[in-house]
């Protein structure tokens, strides 16, 4: 695949008149197709005798192709571009999300039970017996997804406001794929001190937290506080969802190409949250030979040259051989490359260096460490965050899953053993007979995804003794 492909996150819808002659479609859809546009609906406005009005959608590799498409139109003799839309902005208007109502309101017996006088009652019963809360509230299926906006996707520190769209995307996918109700709370500081007051504060309501798109190192004593103080599960997903899914596809990429985990060299680029907690999952699996790298280079024990908290664990727990030098040299006999770094770090010349069927996660989005067209020769199986390439590698395969079965059993936190539980069972819908190079890791849209991950989390939890009750 091309990286001019058109993908469905840059949709426009252009409204065209056209004068209402033979052959004029043609030529408009010709010139969509001529500039690399992917043509979908062709509607019809207003049809009159000497001109029509159509709507024409169409998808573009980019914003700039997008642009291109449409000054190509506007060169057509006789065509009008009335007006332009981008769907992706047009399906966020109003916001993703609603609150809606369980149960009607209609009568006056309604609203005395729903309200009052009656829910003094229910108010009662949950003060006698707090552990109630999960039977008569929408704690038992709701979680809060937590944010300051300091670390959003690849955009980084844009700020809570411009965080929302993202943090509703999250709730909305935990709804639709889970049936769990989800709440974007984006919070106006930085303090770690105040983010953990508040997280605390609003608790009550939540049957579980999601931390989403929190700088390190801020957000490792930010979930570490809140696990300690609070007797609901809390979840960093830029940390351990990312660590789920990915062991999941790499259990499943090393059977394609017939390697061991514990006999791999594995080699990170990116040594923030979701590296060090994707390298902590694999070694609790087996893998011995990590070795992490940032921007110079590998890093070591006694590296003193650009380094935090979060690197100086990796450098003390991997990197046994105490290689040195640049990501090409660390490279070198590499089985895994895994990029939770940021787009074009790492060149075709350098997968060359790497074993043979070389097992490639570019997973930096929206642009990976290497593009797939890229990688092609030097790779046997190949792997990016993107939707719009095989083995997409995503989270929303694991939290919506994780989190159901956090409720199923009203779990008070989240351990190492649910983790494991959850890769392989999300790596265990691909069965030997469908996986293949370019099939690791199932769609999110595979209706088993969420059942296995919730069932295996659950069991976890009960087999681990933090799970409120058994499974029903």
């Amino acid at each position: 695949m091309s990286k001019n492909t058109p993908v469905a996150s840059y949709s426009l819808t252009v409204r065209l008149r056209i004068p209402n002659q033979p052959g004029m479609l043609g030529k408009v859809t010709s010139a969509i197709g001529e500039a690399g546009g992917d043509i979908g609906a062709v509607d019809l406005v207003e049809a009159g005798q000497k001109e029509m009005t159509r709507d024409i959608a169409f998808k573009a590799s980019d914003e700039a192709h997008g642009q291109t498409i449409v000054e190509r139109l506007r060169a057509v003799p006789g065509v009008t571009v009335v007006n332009v839309s981008d769907r992706t902005f047009l399906m966020h208007l109003g916001g993703k999300i609603e609150v809606n109502g369980r149960v009607a309101v209609k009568t006056r017996d309604d609203l005395s039970m729903a309200y009052t006088p009656g829910v003094a009652r229910v108010c009662m019963a949950i003060h006698d017996d707090p552990e109630k809360v999960y039977n008569l509230t929408i704690k038992q299926h709701t979680v809060a997804v937590v944010t300051d906006g300091s670390a959003v996707l690849g955009l980084g520190d844009i700020g809570p406001e411009a965080a929302i769209p993202v943090m509703e995307g999250k709730c909305l996918i935990f709804k639709a794929f889970a049936g769990v109700d989800a709440f974007p709370l984006a919070l106006a500081t930085k303090d770690v001190d105040e983010i953990v007051r508040t997280v605390k504060a609003i608790s009550p309501i939540f049957g579980g937290i999601n931390l989403e798109d929190i700088s390190a190192p801020r957000c490792f004593e930010i979930e570490e506080r809140l696990q300690r103080d609070l007797d609901i599960p809390v979840f960093h997903d830029d940390q351990h969802g990312t660590a789920v899914v990915t062991l999941a596809a790499l259990l499943n990429a090393l059977k394609v190409v017939n390697k061991k985990l514990n006999e791999v060299k594995i080699v990170f680029t990116g040594a923030g949250a979701s590296a060090i907690a994707t390298a902590k999952l694999m070694m609790l699996e087996g893998a011995r030979n990590i070795i992490a790298c940032d921007r110079a280079g590998a890093l070591y024990r006694g590296r003193t040259e650009n380094m935090n908290p979060m690197k100086a664990w990796f450098a003390e727990h991997t990197n046994a051989e105490g290689i040195r030098g640049t990501v090409r040299e660390a490279m070198v006999g590499a089985d895994v490359f895994i990029g939770l770094s940021g787009p074009g770090v790492i060149k075709p010349d350098d997968l060359g260096a790497m074993h043979r069927d070389a097992i490639v996660f570019a997973m930096a989005n929206p642009t990976p460490e290497i593009m797939p067209e890229e990688a092609g020769k030097y790779v046997k199986v190949m792997a990016t965050g993107r939707s719009d390439y095989p083995n997409q590698i995503n989270n929303s395969c694991g939290f919506p899953g994780f989190f159901k079965g956090l409720f199923d059993v009203r779990a008070r936190r989240v351990n190492d053993e649910m983790k494991l539980a959850a890769a392989h069972a999300l790596a265990s819908i691909v069965s030997d007979s469908e996986l293949g190079e370019e099939y690791i890791t199932p769609s999110m849209f595979d209706s088993r995804v969420v059942p296995a991950v919730a069932s295996a989390v659950a069991d976890a939890a009960v087999r681990t003794g933090v799970a409120r009750r058994k499974r029903g």
